[in-house]
């Protein structure tokens, strides 16, 4: 099928992407801090969520979309801010807010399944780095000249999603469990809610500083 690239290169790419999934990021620390604080289903949906935002920034790098993103200053400056500012919200509401496992929880109403999928496709989508790496990332593995280029553009973004999925559900579903030991210990949760808030910021700090090379 022409919009499969060679077996050598699926190979190089699934190594690629391992390394890439398994490493963290402000994406991967929402999924585990929900999947800690509101359980297991909260972490899959904040997942889901990325991951559909996945799917949105390999359409745009196949339409060549992103591109135009990145080619304009303005474009790309407020998305940075627009990406930092999402995730100094999420660490403001981990410490305001605090975990699922604090004394007031029956007074809070849950996040949604919903709810949670946005809050994972907004972080997604908000990253720069993202549509940075999927600009210089997915290209590398097509060339240019190939005239099924966008449809095997598209392909890698979607075995990248597939290939990612196997990594961190089991880091969800790890999380989940170890939340049972957070509820014995309020002072520990209070640490994991001002660890994550502290996750959050030096990423927003980091997509502060992205740039286009």
């Amino acid at each position: 099928m022409s919009f499969i690239p060679e077996p050598t290169v699926l190979l190089q790419f699934a190594i690629a992407t391992f390394i890439i999934a398994i490493t963290p990021g402000p994406d991967m620390t929402l999924f585990v801090g929900r999947a800690v604080s509101e359980g297991r289903a909260s972490g899959f949906a904040c997942m889901a969520g990325a991951l559909t935002g996945c799917v949105i920034h390999t359409s745009l790098v196949a339409l060549g979309l992103s591109a135009l993103i990145i080619a304009s200053p303005e474009a790309f400056l407020a998305l940075k801010v627009g990406g930092a500012g999402y995730l100094v919200w999420l660490a403001w509401q981990a410490i305001t807010k605090g975990s699922a496992f604090s004394p007031d929880t029956a007074k809070r109403a849950p996040r949604s399944l919903f709810r949670n999928w946005v809050t994972g496709l907004g972080i997604n989508l908000l990253n720069p780095k993202i549509i940075l790496f999927f600009m210089t990332f997915l290209p590398q593995f097509v060339s240019a000249a190939d005239p099924h280029a966008p449809s095997k553009l598209f392909f890698l973004g979607m075995f990248f999603i597939a290939l990612s999925i196997p990594v961190t559900a089991p880091m969800v579903i790890a999380a989940d469990r170890f939340a049972s030991l957070l509820k014995r210990s309020p002072r520990v949760t209070r640490i994991v809610d001002w660890l994550f808030a502290g996750i959050f910021s030096a990423f927003a700090l980091k997509i502060l500083t992205a740039q286009v090379r």
